[in-house]
């Protein structure tokens, strides 16, 4: 799926940019309050679960509403996630009401040899994180937050060049996220799809997958 962000000739840059954070607005509403969305190009639903920790051959189809049912019943009990996948025109998006997809090791993982990953996360505890990564490398992340506030930080955190001249603002934070993960891998989220049943896999923890190694955290 494409991006359609209005082109007409008249209309500026920055108001297609308003344009295209207004359909993301749904980002920024209590619920759900946690999540990693992850856009892939390049590859395939099961290279891209594979990467995430996944077994392709174990997957169930799945709504939204019963991997939260599913999670919630786990809760406290094991360290469960789920992670679901649609493909899309130009590429695989991947679901979680989890964080596999704001662990750099595996944005390298799913775009290695030559695809490109970005993803937009959001925790319970009011962290974000924008990343984005090109043929096993990671391009950049950062906060949004942060961002706010930069010029008042010491030192004043790092833009990547694929992020330059957005501007953050706390009450459209995820929105503009969205936007901006759309503008980069021209591929537009969604949230049509939480309806539907898509393929389900259960993934490895990250301590299972990575070990001790700290390595796997830092881009």
């Amino acid at each position: 799926m494409t991006a359609d962000v209005p082109r007409g000739p008249k209309r500026s840059d920055a108001a297609r940019w308003e344009d295209l954070v207004a359909r993301y607005a749904w980002a920024d509403a209590d619920e759900p309050d946690a999540y990693t969305f992850s856009v892939i190009t390049g590859k395939t639903e099961s290279e891209v679960i594979r990467a995430f920790g996944g077994d392709p051959g174990a997957s169930r189809l799945m709504t939204s509403t019963e991997t939260a049912s599913e999670l919630a019943a786990q809760l406290y009990m094991e360290d469960y996630e789920l992670l679901q996948v649609v493909t899309v025109a130009r590429g695989v998006i991947a679901i979680e009401w989890g964080y596999h997809g704001s662990i750099p090791e595996v944005a390298r993982r799913a775009s290695a040899g030559g695809g490109e990953f970005f993803s937009v996360y959001r925790s319970v505890n009011a962290r974000y994180q924008v990343m984005h990564a090109l043929d096993g490398r990671v391009e950049g992340m950062f906060d949004p937050f942060e961002l706010e506030d930069a010029e008042w930080m010491d030192p004043e955190p790092e833009v990547p060049a694929w992020a330059e001249g957005v501007a953050f603002h706390m009450e459209t934070l995820c929105a503009e996220s969205f936007a901006l993960m759309e503008h980069t891998m021209g591929v537009a989220v969604d949230p049509g799809w939480m309806d539907l049943a898509l393929r389900t896999v259960r993934l490895t923890s990250p301590s299972e997958l990575f070990g001790q190694s700290e390595a796997a955290w830092l881009p």
